[in-house]
């Protein structure tokens, strides 16, 4: 592409001069999509570099000599075309769509660029224009389903929040996983929801060491490349793009049961409870009906007596009518969320200036209320040409960003109202009724009072035991305030020097500074902060600062030989500063500021710091289009370590064979097939914080006014990075002229992974880290897509990527180790499920049934079924691996067909095998609850002898052995999301030259359609440990939006 520029550029000055024996060509160029005419076509005169370029109308001149044999045409997305001359004077072409995009240039490290062919390493790359017109607030959520080896978890419907990515697997285990971000060519230290999606040109997912490794110590997990815009010569463009929408609950709640199913349920809970302890049938019955409503669950929402809610007979009294209204809490919690986005850009340039230029304004606020976000972000990029050998830039980017945040970090929290709602029985109202008559207690004021399910002072009774007495999702979410602030301020500037033909020298200095305060406030009348109140505020100040110097030398031998070779040098420095206060006792109410507070109960403040100096060097060979090598080496020296075993060694090698370049193979129907392979080094210095090598002390171990401290760990002077080495071999493939594709292995395995080692008592101490572990990732990718259908008015393309990866444990230091589900040891994965292994229902008695770990002739609870040993005692369940949580394959479809002026462009993502532990199902699956939510599963439960179910009785007793973490509650993890659809319109050329507009859209897009699972209400796609969780699922979203091109 660069090449393309500088020799269009120079076929510009030079085509003005007329010599001897010339002639003029003119013409016109246009494609099946663009009948009126292309703009900016590059045309040669082949085998020189005299060009021109078309006009606003397609139309071109150019004056060739006697002896020019061919005219070159070529445009970016479209197929080159060689025409020849002859004796004609006028030649006019149509170019076609090049869906195969084989002359792609893929972006690499340190601003470096490869033809797609020549290309050693496994990249996938995003354009910009599939991500621009997507209604999405963190550019992030554009990478679902797009890539192969890539899969992310389903973005939260937190406005703002950003999803988790893993590249090829799982890099570690107790320090981070996560891939590193470079934002125009620099590590980005801040929050991806900063940057305007709008802005980003292109976002390239790099997944091999080859393609990684000039990032070191950094690199371990993948790099994400994303480069924002810039302004093209001799084309200034303004564009107005306006979106509104709003937004709803993606994934439906749990199927639970109704008040009319609950209140029997419960009540055979306590009567099987009381046949267990050896009551008779008539005395458990009267027991559960008189003690129902006084002792267990408290609320009657009927008009009869307590005693007569429930009959003997279990079932509900007939003459009952529900006098409550309001039971469903999600209704006070849920709203429609609301959606609006105006995003300006001017840019343009002249022949040695370009600038882009934007202003994005986002209000987003979510579907639970007190959840939103509003953000201001602007951004200016200037390049110059000072001399002919001197070129410099500047990349100024600003985001100003509040917000609130819903509270639903923690799965089980009570002020998460995602758990609240879910978990209380559908018999507690919103709002206080009165017991008898069901009318609204109000408070002095005439105003409704909130039920905490404690108002004894109002007459009313305490909720059940599972119920959450004095609490209230409702009026926490919206009395409580949980908001950020967050202030951001980017820059990118170089200069870059060419001199002796072939080299070129650039320099960088890159920042990223944010400011980001956290207000935190609990209420005086219900939660946490009850009864006195209490406030916190957290400043974060994160300075990050990158000087790097760069000296590259290109050139090509002899038409054929292309060399290139880099050394850099950079420096990295990170510096957090943070302070926190938090104050209890609340003075004024309406007032949350700390002033109005008046005990400390906290306030802190540190400085971290975390620096890396690195020496790096890369080569890049090709010869003749046909033969490619790569490699390179960088040497990080990190403060994360000790300074004798600071400095490490990255590197990766890399060739290529592009096959179809070979005279030997002559195929017009394959144009591309391409071999590679690739090996190398990276490393993972996110290991324990920024100061693991060093022996740290917690401080505020005071004894009175005497101070204290305590040891917290000792030195680890010998620990180094994780290291990650990739072996990569792929296909790279085209024919047809319509379709592209790859095929590619990797194996990936990760050494010197850090695990906490015991220690002796006499240390003080449990344990420490040390680099003891190894781990490894395999799999396959495949991708294809193309054109299906392609005429003149109507195209469909068709894309698809298809992935594996399988886990496993080569060396630990333990025999094996426990964690929660899961089970660590060699020869097993990360996500592997250690779990009881659940036989069924007894059908005799209801009871649930384990695979017994121990036989003992005289235990009562082991049942013996043909050659299963069995045991209703959880304690003596036998463990098993259950399954894993990672999928047999997973990937992405997209379609997109076009037709005259219409496009509709639909993405799938998907994820096919692997289980998932549903513990949230689990809960409401709770055989003895005392005033907690059900699931309608509940009622395919056992009732009497001779039932055949894998529900177990209702028993208020025996759930303590039925409700336990087994693979009971192990489902299957497959997946189908229907992640996006848009559908546009652009409008008719002839009308907007009319209005004088270059183009325009309409589109109608949507997110988070739907998924298809094997659970409703199931947050399939939250995590990859294959764990649900009570947190912000995901929005679906709706919007309707313009795109205007002066």
């Amino acid at each position: 592409m660069k090449k393309a520029l500088l020799s269009m550029l120079f076929g510009l000055l030079i085509s003005s001069s007329v010599f001897a024996q010339q002639r003029v060509i003119t013409g016109r160029v246009v494609s099946e999509e663009e009948p009126e005419g292309l703009i900016g076509v590059n045309i040669l005169v082949k085998g020189t570099t005299t060009g021109v370029i078309t006009d606003l109308d397609g139309n071109y001149t150019i004056q060739v000599s006697d002896d020019a044999t061919a005219l070159v045409f070529s445009y970016i997305g479209y197929i080159s075309k060689e025409e020849v001359i002859g004796n004609r004077s006028v030649i006019n072409v149509t170019l076609s769509p090049d869906s195969q995009n084989l002359d792609e240039v893929i972006i690499t490290a340190y601003g470096g660029t490869m033809d797609k062919g020549n290309f050693t390493g496994s990249a996938v790359s995003l354009k910009g224009d599939k991500i621009a017109d997507r209604p999405i607030n963190n550019v992030v959520n554009a990478i679902e389903g797009q890539a192969p080896g890539v899969i992310t978890t389903s973005a939260s419907g937190q406005p703002g929040a950003t999803p988790t990515v893993r590249i090829r697997g799982v890099g570690s285990v107790n320090s981070s996983s996560d891939p590193l971000y470079v934002v125009d060519g620099v590590a980005y230290d801040g929050n991806l929801s900063n940057l305007n999606p709008s802005d980003i040109e292109d976002m390239t997912i790099l997944k091999d060491a080859s393609s990684t490794a000039l990032y070191g110590s950094r690199a371990a997990n993948g790099v994400i490349m994303i480069t924002t815009k810039k302004g093209r010569k001799n084309s200034p463009t303004f564009n107005l793009k306006v979106q509104q929408g709003y937004s709803g609950r993606a994934l439906p709640e749990y199927d639970r049961v109704n008040p009319e199913q609950y209140y029997p349920l419960v009540w055979e809970s306590l009567k099987n409870s009381r046949l267990g302890s050896g009551q008779t049938a008539e005395a458990a019955a009267q027991y559960a009906s008189t003690n129902l409503i006084d002792n267990v669950l408290k609320y009657n929402i009927y008009d009869v007596p307590n005693d007569q809610v429930v009959g003997l007979d279990g079932t509900l009294n007939p003459n009952a009518v529900n006098n409550f209204e309001g039971l469903d809490w999600y209704d006070f919690l849920q709203r429609t969320g609301d959606r609006k986005e105006y995003n300006l850009t001017y840019s343009g340039g002249s022949d040695k200036t370009d600038f882009y230029s934007s202003f994005n304004y986002l209000n987003e606020q979510g579907f639970i209320i007190q959840s939103g976000l509003e953000r201001f972000t602007g951004r200016v990029n200037v390049n110059t040409q000072a001399t002919d050998w001197l070129r410099t830039g500047l990349n100024l980017s600003a985001t100003m960003s509040e917000g609130n945040n819903t509270r639903s970090t923690g799965s089980s929290s009570y002020v998460n109202p995602f758990f609240f709602a879910r978990n209380i029985g559908p018999i507690y109202p919103v709002y206080a009724q009165n017991m008898q008559t069901g009318g609204y207690v109000l408070d002095a004021n005439g105003n409704r009072i909130y039920d905490t399910g404690n108002l004894s002072e109002y007459g009313l009774p305490s909720r059940g035991a599972d119920a959450s007495a004095g609490r209230h999702a409702v009026q926490e979410t919206l009395l409580n305030y949980d908001a950020f602030d967050r202030d951001v301020i980017s820059g990118r500037a170089y200069v870059e020097a060419t001199f002796l033909k072939n080299f070129t020298f650039r320099t960088n200095i890159s920042t990223d500074m944010t400011s980001l305060l956290n207000i935190g406030y609990d209420n005086q009348i219900v939660g946490d902060g009850a009864p006195a109140g209490r406030t916190n505020r957290e400043n974060i100040r994160t300075n990050s600062l990158t000087f790097n110097q760069l000296l590259t030398y290109s050139k090509v031998f002899q038409d054929k030989h292309f060399v290139e070779a880099l050394i850099g040098h950079e420096n990295y420095d990170l510096q957090i500063d943070r302070t926190y206060l938090g104050k209890q006792d609340q003075i004024l109410a309406g007032n949350i500021e700390p002033d109005n507070f008046v005990t400390t109960t906290s306030a802190t403040g540190r400085v971290d710091v975390d620096r890396i100096e690195s020496y790096f060097s890369r080569l890049n060979y090709v010869y003749d289009d046909k033969y490619s090598f790569s490699a390179s080496f960088r040497r990080d020296g990190s403060s994360r370590f000790y300074e004798d075993v600071r400095w490490g060694n990255f590197f990766s090698v890399g060739a290529a064979w592009t096959i179809d370049q070979e005279a030997f193979f002559n195929s017009s129907y394959i144009q591309l097939m391409k071999l590679r392979a690739s090996y190398g080094q990276v490393g993972n210095n996110k290991v324990d914080g920024y100061y693991p090598w060093q022996a740290l002390y917690d401080l505020g171990y005071n004894n009175a006014s005497e101070p204290g401290i305590l040891q917290a760990s000792l030195a680890a002077r010998d620990l180094v990075w994780e290291s990650n080495n990739t072996y990569d071999i792929g296909l790279d493939f085209a024919f047809a002229n319509r379709f592209q594709g790859t095929l590619e292995y990797y194996y990936r395995e990760s050494q010197n992974l850090l695990f906490e080692v015991p220690l002796s008592l006499t240390t003080g101490l449990s344990s420490r880290f040390q680099n003891i572990g190894t781990m490894s990732n395999q799999g396959i990718e495949f991708s294809i897509s193309g054109d299906v259908v392609r005429s003149n008015d109507l195209t469909w393309n068709v894309g698809l990527n298809v992935s594996t990866f399988n886990n496993e444990f080569k060396k630990l230091p333990f025999e094996e180790q426990i964690e929660g589900t899961k089970k660590y040891e060699v020869g097993s994965s990360i996500y592997d499920f250690w779990l009881r292994d659940w036989y069924g229902v007894d059908p005799e008695t209801g009871d649930g049934l384990f695979r017994a770990d121990e036989y003992a002739e005289d235990d009562e609870n082991i049942r013996i079924v043909g050659s299963d040993t069995l045991t209703v005692d959880q304690g003596n369940a036998r463990f098993h691996y259950a399954g894993s949580a990672i999928p047999d394959f997973f990937g992405g479809i997209t379609n997109t067909v076009t037709y005259k002026g219409f496009s509709l462009s639909v993405l799938m993502s998907f994820s096919v095998g692997g289980d998932i532990y549903d513990g949230i199902y689990g809960g409401l699956m709770d055989a003895g609850t005392e005033g907690g939510a059900l699931h309608t599963d509940i009622l395919n439960r056992w009732q009497q002898p001779g039932d055949i179910t894998d529900v177990p009785k209702m028993d208020v007793t025996g759930a303590a052995d039925t409700n336990v973490a087994s693979d009971r509650w192990l489902t299957s993890a497959s997946y189908l999301n229907l992640r996006s659809v848009n559908l546009s319109y652009t409008l008719p050329k002839p009308f907007l030259e009319r209005i004088k507009v270059k183009n325009a859209v309409v589109y109608l897009a949507g997110e988070n359609l739907g998924w298809a699972s094997s659970r409703k209400g199931m947050y399939v796609s939250g995590t990859f440990n294959g764990t649900t969780s009570n947190t912000y699922t995901p929005a679906r979203s709706f919007t309707l939006g313009v795109n205007l091109t002066l």
